[in-house]
């Protein structure tokens, strides 16, 4: 049976709210997840705008963040390596320069700043890959430059795969500007023609389709990028689109019902967004609570 085996780690958050967990509670959700049998997580992103995940002198320099009382890398580096997980590391986001077509600078600012990082965590034993955290739904030109200029100095610092968690131009999330199957296969042909043989792997977030469209983007997806030599995960998203507040933690059958779908398409891996807030026994929520029982009930792990 595909279980969840990959997470993302968002405590540098956008949409969400903090937990505002320290080691102790970071170490008992490690436990959880290890429980859960994840063996990859994945930290979303190591800055946004003002906030960062370690105090780095580039992002002092240049995006005078706020201040960083906890490395959050080095915790997630070593509570990785006590859980024996893969963790990869986040890119930056400026929150400013891609979404303004100043392409030059999103990428000029990520290198900098993952040449501090390779200089701090690039011997970490849990460190195992790239993760390049700008999102796009379509193709982009200027984003296109992005990724393919970050993924060559990626490799050049720390050769290990790349992963992107692109999401589909949905009904959800954009209404009638949404596009169709057939655009979306146009536009993500493009894309991977582009950025075949920068990125490794890539898992689209499943939660901006209506699930009637779901089994045929994931299928699409997968082929295209198998077409293309890049490995396909799904990012199972553990949060529910469809009520009128940001974001609960989904209900249990629809969980079911989207990783069910993933494995028919036959993607490589599950991973989610993301298991601290929506799917771990330590959520602030507590309906996240009773998911993580259904999950393990459904997945055996419950004697």
């Amino acid at each position: 049976m595909l279980g969840i085996t990959g997470t993302f780690l968002d405590e540098i958050t956008h949409d969400i709210p903090s937990q505002n967990w320290g080691a102790r509670e970071w170490a008992r959700d490690f436990d959880a997840m290890k429980e859960a049998g994840i063996d990859t997580v994945i930290l979303i992103r190591a800055g946004y705008r003002r906030q960062a995940a370690f105090n780095s002198e580039v992002l002092r320099r240049r995006r005078d963040i706020f201040p960083v009382y906890t490395d959050l890398v080095d915790l997630f580096l070593s509570e990785a390596e006590r859980c024996g997980m893969d963790f990869y590391f986040g890119t930056y986001d400026s929150g400013e320069f891609w979404q303004g077509g100043r392409f030059r600078e999103e990428t000029d600012l990520n290198k900098a700043f993952c040449d501090e990082v390779v200089n701090r965590y690039g011997e970490r034993a849990a460190f195992k890959g790239w993760y390049i955290s700008h999102e796009i739904n379509t193709f982009n030109e200027g984003m296109m430059g992005v990724y393919e200029d970050l993924a060559d100095h990626l490799r050049g610092l720390k050769d290990l795969p790349i992963l992107i968690s692109p999401y589909i131009k949905g009904i959800k999330q954009f209404g009638r500007e949404a596009i169709s199957l057939e655009r979306h296969i146009e536009e993500w042909r493009e894309v991977f023609a582009r950025i075949r043989g920068k990125v490794d792997i890539v898992a689209f977030q499943d939660g901006q389709i209506d699930f009637h469209e779901l089994a045929d983007y994931l299928q699409a997806n997968r082929e295209l990028a198998a077409a293309h030599g890049i490995r396909s995960w799904s990012n199972i998203e553990s949060f529910d689109r469809d009520m009128p507040i940001k974001f609960p933690p989904i209900a249990y059958p629809k969980l079911r019902f989207k990783m069910e779908a993933a494995r028919k398409a036959k993607v490589d891996k599950l991973i989610t967004f993301e298991f601290s807030h929506f799917l771990s026994p330590n959520s602030i929520y507590p309906a996240a609570h009773g998911l993580y029982e259904r999950y393990m009930d459904w997945m055996g792990k419950r004697q």
